[in-house]
């Protein structure tokens, strides 16, 4: 049996959830390929490269940034699943003007779109915010933040739904980032160098993923089940709701890249790192089934 790494670096059902269901759902033994799903969240890029990536944003950040010859052999998602999650007196992303947010670092792929859409709305994210910097994942402390005052607002993954978290504490969810900034930021990517993306094994995985997507769209049941691996606090009812808004109808059904959307993406952060848009989608991304 072939044999692989897949490391997830971000926390959630942003990028989790596809492996997640191949991997329950026994896709990828059905594939003959072993899978060891990987916690990649504080690993090193130089660790990172030994495997295969769920985090494309990641890996387009390294790639732009000191060359690493990443590609993306499928994409999950053209829409962050990252919410600003703020205060009752808070109500919309101006209202962040020398506010207290936690956030995810600017060199992180989640701290960059962030940086992104904070710009988009008018706001220097480094003169007008009082950013507070906290590692990916660390949501519930946020939560207790919020609770206490020590925050006005926290830009929080896919750990929780954000509405259901707003509702419950009487605070509002001021913009989901995947309405203001769409790039493909999850699937699979692998270094080149260092492992090969026509492999039995990448392949294994990429039609289990295929799988796991096709479950995505086609069976909501199974997949609000899995969510709810994730979701902790959640009932049943409000995991749907979630699934309804921005599980079904932003995930792709076959891991197909759109092109045009990731160009302007690459664009962007390049521009907000401050280094050449030295790559193009249709070099970082293959859009071969």
């Amino acid at each position: 049996m072939d044999t692989i790494d897949l490391a997830y670096v971000g926390r959630g059902l942003h990028e989790e959830l596809a492996a997640y269901i191949a991997d329950q759902e026994d896709y990828y033994a059905d594939e003959g390929v072993h899978v060891a799903l990987r916690d990649g969240c504080v690993w090193d890029d130089e660790r990172l490269r030994r495997g295969a990536t769920i985090g494309l944003g990641r890996a387009l950040l390294s790639r732009l940034t000191d060359g690493t010859p990443w590609i993306g052999l499928n994409v999950n998602t053209h829409r962050p699943l990252f919410w600003f999650l703020a205060r009752p007196d808070v109500t919309a992303l101006t209202d962040l003007a020398g506010r207290r947010l936690a956030v995810h670092a600017p060199h992180t792929a989640p701290g960059c779109f962030t940086r992104i859409v904070l710009r988009n709305a008018g706001l220097d994210p480094d003169h007008d915010i009082r950013t507070i910097v906290r590692s990916p994942g660390d949501y519930s402390m946020d939560l207790r933040r919020l609770r206490d005052g020590e925050i006005d607002a926290a830009l929080v993954g896919s750990t929780m739904a954000p509405e259901a978290v707003a509702a419950e504490n009487g605070w509002h969810v001021l913009a989901w980032m995947g309405d203001h900034f769409q790039i493909p930021t999850v699937g699979m990517a692998v270094d080149t160098t260092r492992t090969d993306p026509d492999g039995p094994a990448v392949q294994a995985v990429l039609r289990a993923h295929r799988r796991a997507l096709k479950v995505i769209h086609e069976d909501p049941e199974t997949t609000v089940r899995h969510m709810r691996a994730f979701l902790g606090g959640q009932t049943t009812q409000e995991a749907r709701a979630h699934y309804d808004a921005f599980i079904a109808p932003h995930f792709t059904t076959d891991g197909q890249v759109d092109l045009a959307i990731a160009d302007a993406a690459i664009t962007a952060v390049a521009t907000e790192l401050g280094v050449p848009a030295s790559v193009t989608a249709a070099e970082f991304y293959r859009t071969a089934p």
